[in-house]
């Protein structure tokens, strides 16, 4: 099972145990509390009643008093109360007044008037001057039929002259805990639900880590540069981190041996040839050894080149993404790769257009010194298969991209033989080099490898093709991201 899956379950039976027992336990209290909101209601209304009244029962006047007609009158009335959702539409309070020896003198109800109460438990403990409540079922069968009563004891100028009594029936109050039962159930469902989308969103979240690392290591072992994911918390990302710094040091075991094993096979041939010429050089006549020297400032001069341009395709092959950022235009970066060849293209009679589409002008942002570099080798390439007096084309516009985003593309056109089919494929391995048409000689098949890293820490790509239109030649396509205008 998913370890998502397994945290998600653990997570959701943990809130559901304890949402059940908060909510069970709110649900068993609930009825208690409001008998006891209740009861302590009902206490207040018995004592305001018994000083009101006093007088009137220790007169003995009740049964013709201002009470009988207002006890009457309220049983009438419909209060139309809606209390939370609750209606209200009758008056249930019941009232019963007992003489000092417990001898129903008055009830609400017209009914028990001249009973003995004095047994009842209300009336019992009120007569001995404590506090005096009970419950009653009207109906023996009905648990729902219960009444709550309240007395209070009657006193008037010092002396106790009866009992008076508040009953309310339970079936009235209960409601109101069947109401606050089922909204704590809502309550407790939508807490639920809401748990469970938390523990949803939680389970994505460490899911979508997980798998981010996971993608990351499987690149990492099919040798992509990538960059390890930041997200998913700091544990997450120290463990990303330790991924990233184990791959560094892996790439850089690996990188050393493979640069030792190209560095190795490259130098074999120019030091042989340095090495066949100054064996010959001591025993060659004079004539010759001119030669033998040349040959061997020509092979030391091709190895420095190589190494150079190693070590700079080395430095570039490590980077994420450029060391410095600047912005310029791309017309401009490109004139100032051309103003460093401009001796060589009027030594060979070359006519190099740029034209620049668009209706503004593009812009290029990133590590001009690399850009300038990599253009550089480009136009050398370019050069170097143009015949003399020929021509080759610059064109600089904006670029659709899939992914969305503003691209920009530089193409760069010879108009010499073009690339044979078969070397297509290997044009960006390293040391891989097709024949000069001038000298028959090789170049040292670094140049288009490192303009491929820097296209790459820019994130942008560099391809290569024979021209389809407008005669021979080869095309590169170098395309970029556009940059925003540079400061003036």
């Amino acid at each position: 099972m998913n370890i998502a899956i397994r945290l998600f379950i653990g997570y959701f039976l943990i809130v559901g145990l304890a949402a059940w027992f908060v909510l069970g336990f709110f649900s068993r209290e609930v009825e208690p509390g409001v008998r006891q909101g209740t009861e302590d209601t009902l206490v207040d209304a018995a004592n305001l009643l018994a000083e009101i009244l006093a007088p009137q029962i220790a007169a003995g006047g009740l049964e013709h008093s201002t009470l009988v007609r207002a006890v009457a009158a309220a049983q009438v009335r419909q209060p139309a109360a809606n209390i939370h959702g609750n209606a209200k539409d009758s008056i249930d309070l019941r009232l019963y007044i007992t003489d000092a020896q417990g001898i129903v003198r008055f009830d609400s109800e017209f009914k028990d008037v001249g009973r003995d109460y004095s047994r009842w438990r209300d009336v019992l403990l009120a007569l001995r001057g404590e506090y005096g409540a009970r419950s009653t079922r009207e109906d023996p069968a009905s648990d729902r039929s219960s009444v709550m009563y309240v007395a209070a004891p009657v006193i008037h100028q010092g002396a106790l002259v009866g009992v008076l009594a508040l009953g309310k029936p339970m079936r009235s109050v209960e409601m109101y805990a069947d109401t606050a039962r089922r909204r704590v159930r809502e309550l407790g469902f939508i807490m639920l639900l809401a748990s469970a989308g938390i523990g949803l969103l939680f389970t994505w979240w460490l899911t979508h880590s997980l798998n981010q690392l996971r993608n990351y290591a499987r690149a990492v072992a099919e040798g992509d540069k990538v960059r390890p994911p930041i997200g998913g918390g700091r544990q997450l990302s120290e463990l990303a981190r330790a991924l990233e710094h184990m791959r560094e040091k892996l790439d850089g075991k690996q990188y050393v041996e493979q640069y030792v094993q190209s560095l190795t096979h490259e130098m074999k041939s120019p030091l042989t040839a340095i090495r066949g010429a100054a064996e010959l050089l001591p025993e060659a006549p004079a004539a010759e050894q001119q030669r033998f020297t040349g040959h061997i400032l020509e092979q030391t001069e091709r190895l420095q080149r190589i190494i150079d341009r190693l070590l700079a395709l080395a430095r570039v092959e490590q980077l994420q993404a450029p060391a410095s950022m600047s912005a310029n235009t791309t017309r401009a970066l490109v004139e100032a790769v051309l103003a460093s060849r401009q001796t060589r293209i009027d030594t060979r009679r070359i006519q190099v257009s740029v034209q620049e589409h668009g209706a503004m002008a593009l812009t290029v942002h990133g590590d001009q010194f690399l850009l300038q570099q990599a253009l550089g080798n480009v136009l050398d390439n370019a050069l170097d298969f143009t015949p003399p007096g020929g021509r080759i084309d610059i064109h600089i516009e904006p670029a659709a991209s899939p992914a969305g985003g503003r691209r920009q593309r530089i193409r760069i056109r010879d108009h010499g033989s073009g690339v044979p089919p078969y070397a297509l494929p290997h044009l960006f391995e390293r040391f891989y080099s097709l024949p000069r048409p001038d000298t028959g000689r090789k170049s040292t098949g670094l140049g288009l490898a490192f303009v491929r890293e820097v296209a790459r820490i820019h994130g942008g790509t560099v391809q290569i093709a024979n021209a389809t239109e407008g005669g021979t030649g080869a095309e590169v396509c170098l395309v970029l991201p556009l940059g925003a205008a540079p400061p003036h």
